[in-house]
């Protein structure tokens, strides 16, 4: 997998081999990140990347200028990965990375609130729903931030019931879904 585009277009991003990470395509995370610039300045942005995984959501917004990024991811054989993932960029003083649920990380109270959360949970994992209700209890997005979640096709039905909204786009089998606070 490599970086879109930016200061780090075309730098690969090492994704292990596990039925416990499923990353975004470079198509999916191409047509996200187009779709973001035409809402969002990255060069003056502080990003969340929930269910981090690879963090490639993270690192794409970091080469696109994001401020600062950080990643939340609770398996350690992924985090650690991760952290290796995070190394060759040099980015250290502009990203955290948190080893716990999304779930935990967003009932905690708030320490930084976020221009763009990006949330990419594995797609049959349905506690981002308790996810997107801690972040707007707990005012995690900034006046304007925006929150986008990639799910399944497969799930549109329980995410209509449970977003009360439909998503932004469809990328092939995957829904975009995108809340905005204001």
């Amino acid at each position: 997998m490599r970086v879109i585009t930016g200061k780090f277009k075309g730098r690969i991003i090492k994704v292990p081999k596990s039925k416990l990470i499923r990353p975004t395509t470079d198509k999916n995370r191409e047509a996200i990140f187009n779709y973001l610039n035409n809402i969002i300045d990255f060069s003056q942005s502080n990003v969340c990347d929930l269910y981090a995984g690879s963090g490639a959501l993270g690192i794409e917004a970091l080469s696109r200028g994001a401020l600062i990024a950080h990643f939340v991811e609770n398996n350690f054989v992924i985090y650690k990965n991760l952290l290796k993932n995070l190394e060759p960029f040099n980015v250290g003083e502009n990203t955290q990375v948190y080893k716990m649920s999304s779930v935990k990380f967003t009932s905690l109270k708030k320490h930084y609130s976020y221009d763009l959360i990006i949330a990419d949970p594995p797609f049959f994992k349905n506690d981002i729903y308790k996810v997107v209700e801690n972040i707007k209890k707990n005012n995690y997005l900034t006046k304007n931030g925006i929150l986008i979640i990639e799910r399944s096709i497969q799930t549109e039905k329980e995410d209509l019931k449970n977003f009360k909204k439909k998503p932004v786009k469809k990328l092939g089998d995957s829904l975009i879904y995108q809340f905005q606070n204001s």
